[in-house]
């Protein structure tokens, strides 16, 4: 042993001599590797061009600390210069060039500068052009970035909406509602995975199955990490009726929306199901009372003391009580709450009519909550046209702006909408008798049903003229004022919600018509005494297709368009068998219910080779 121990050191001494040899050899080869690895696993940099302002996002797998980010630029070779520096968390820079630029070339690249401003690191250089954006692609546009507010920003834990892009942890049940809507326009326009959304959707409807209910109510603020109540004010630390409306009117939608057999699909209908059977409406008119109480907790009762009466926001509030297969309030509230007091008002203003109402119908908000999925339109109570109410105050509001009797700066034609929103001085419920000089563009952008050209002008001149300021990585930032010299840094989830939803449903319908399939809500609007109005269904239709009313239907279903092209047509039940067809040339069809069951059906037509299908609801008399 002790002979052979020199000759072993010896060997081990030649081994480790031959091993730094090779890895001499080869250390100049690895480091060469790894470096050019390095390089293109760097900062990898996508650039999107739209109408009037380029998105630029990368992403960074190196390594190694840097102080910042930079963002250089150059136009037509020009040279670059510096246009944004950013912090190491920010990987994503908007650069607003305006309108008319598509002549010019934009050249980006993205640096890792040190502490002293030297660059350690860049992107490939890439060069983009703007597009000219027709009507229908800035509306997608819009949409598209104000859906990254629910997406991207929702909470990790529960998936609801937080209250304000500065929330943390705290979710809003009404904006989750919204938000609910928009992930449903996600996903039918492509932009969501179909599996991803039902997840997201029914992640929200576990969370929420745990968290506070008051009476199957749900307050207006929780925890989005462990679903407890966070109050909205001293003594709101209970049920919020109003908020909990709203957040099933989102979820209704989203359980008609999700009609197949997969098991995701089966456990997101039974669970919103049972949690709108949950709620007891009853208790929120105190047991006997003839109007809907907003709020009630264990601590503090009833103590805040606040009916729900129109005309504002709460129509569907109603809606909702009246239709509750559990727990349903009678038919009567609908007058003697939500209409009682002093709901009728006929009034005049800028040449158009308002039946009921504040003066001048009061602020935006009420005619785009509660009709993000209620569909107004084809139909009156004894009070009004809810379609045609909405769309004058929309032009009242367009007019009071235009006309200016405050000399506010900023407002015009164009820069109009007077909503609840931020403002320079806290929050407030703008309209033209609350006017302290604050645009909010979800005003206009939601009232897109409405009055389409007036808001889409309104569109253009936020983003056109106003985008460097206005315009941020979720859309529209929440309100301005030129009076102030003040932009808003907030998103707000009531806000972004009906900017997404009501746009859709001026492009395609797909929240009304979703939302209306609800058993509930048909014979729910019946005892109340809506009933159709098809004398105003042609200024109800926006200019792209036809539209099915009433639906759901008893007798009877009417298709209405625009033309009097040829026209094919079919009614197909849910074995895919044709029930009904025919064709033709007149612009109102009117298709006769009664000798079919009820049940869910299609309605196709055809027109110049292009198929369009709508889904009706027979419901029995």
């Amino acid at each position: 042993m002790t002979e052979s121990l020199p000759r072993r050191i010896r060997s081990l001494s030649i081994a480790a001599s031959v091993e730094w040899m090779l890895f001499r050899i080869w250390l100049p080869v690895i480091l060469l590797i790894l470096t050019q690895h390095h390089v293109r696993a760097g900062i990898q940099l996508i650039p999107t061009a739209y109408d009037s302002h380029i998105e630029l996002i990368w992403r960074d797998d190196s390594l190694g600390s840097f102080q910042y980010y930079k963002v250089y630029r150059q136009v037509n070779e020009s040279g670059f210069t510096t246009q944004q520096t950013l912090f190491p968390s920010d990987t994503m820079a908007l650069d607003f060039v305006g309108p008319d630029q598509q002549s010019n070339q934009f050249d980006y690249f993205v640096a890792k500068v040190d502490f002293l401003g030297a660059i350690l690191q860049t992107s490939d250089t890439l060069r983009v052009q703007t597009i000219s954006a027709d009507d229908d692609a800035l509306l997608e546009m819009v949409q598209r970035y104000s859906l990254r507010y629910f997406w991207d920003f929702g909470h990790p834990v529960s998936g609801m909406a937080r209250e304000r892009n500065s929330s943390g942890d705290l979710v809003t049940t009404g904006g989750t509602g919204f938000g609910v809507m928009a992930i449903l326009v996600g996903i039918d326009r492509g932009w969501i995975p179909w599996e991803s959304g039902l997840k997201r959707l029914l992640k929200m409807v576990l969370f929420l199955e745990g968290a506070d209910r008051f009476r199957g109510a749900f307050p207006h603020w929780m925890n989005g990490k462990t679903g407890r109540t966070i109050p909205f004010s001293p003594k709101d630390d209970g049920g919020d009726l109003v908020e909990t409306a709203f957040l099933f009117e989102g979820l209704l939608t989203a359980r008609q929306y999700f009609q197949g057999n997969s098991p995701n699909e089966v456990v997101l209908r039974e669970k919103i199901t049972k949690m709108y059977g949950e709620v007891d409406w009853n208790w929120y008119r105190k047991t006997v009372e003839d109007v809907l109480y907003w709020h009630w907790s264990p601590n503090n009762q009833f103590a805040i003391n606040l009916p729900i009466r129109g005309w504002n926001e709460a129509m569907i509030i109603y809606i909702l009580a009246i239709a509750s297969p559990t727990h349903p309030v009678p038919a009567r509230l609908y007058q003697r709450g939500w209409a009682g007091g002093s709901y009728v008002h006929s009034q005049d203003h800028f040449g158009y009519h308002l039946d009921i109402g504040p003066e001048y119908g009061g602020p935006l908000f009420f005619t785009h909550y509660s009709f993000l999925g209620l569909d107004p339109r084809f139909v009156r109570d004894q009070y009004t046209n809810y379609f045609i109410h909405s769309q004058r105050q929309s032009l009242i509001n367009r007019e009071y702006c235009a006309v200016n009797p405050k000399h506010f700066a900023g407002y015009s034609a164009s820069c109009w909408g007077l909503t609840a929103s931020d403002d320079p001085y806290g929050y407030s419920a703008h309209s033209p008798t609350n006017d302290n000089g604050t645009i909010t563009p979800t005003a206009a952008l939601s009232s897109m049903p409405y009055s389409p050209e007036e808001s889409l002008e309104a569109l253009k001149n936020f983003y056109r003229v106003r985008g460097d300021r206005l315009w941020g990585p979720m859309g529209f930032y929440d309100a301005f004022s030129d009076r102030e010299n003040w932009v808003a840094s907030s998103y707000l989830a009531i806000d972004q919600g009906p900017i997404i939803g009501m746009i859709e449903n001026y492009r395609s319908q797909l929240l009304w018509k979703t939302f209306m399939t609800s058993p509930e809500i048909g014979p729910a609007l019946d005892a109340v005494g809506f009933v159709v109005d098809s004398t105003t269904a042609r200024a109800a239709i926006p200019r792209t297709a036809g539209f099915v009313f009433p639906n759901p239907a008893s007798e009877s279903i009417t298709f209405e368009r625009s033309n009097n092209v040829k026209m094919q047509w079919e009614v197909i039940n849910p074995a895919g068998i044709s029930v009904l067809k025919g064709s033709t040339i007149q612009q109102s069809l009117h298709i006769p219910l009664h000798t079919l069951p009820a049940g869910l059906y299609w309605l196709r037509v055809r027109e110049n080779k292009l198929w369009q299908q709508f889904k009706i609801v027979h419901i029995p008399n």
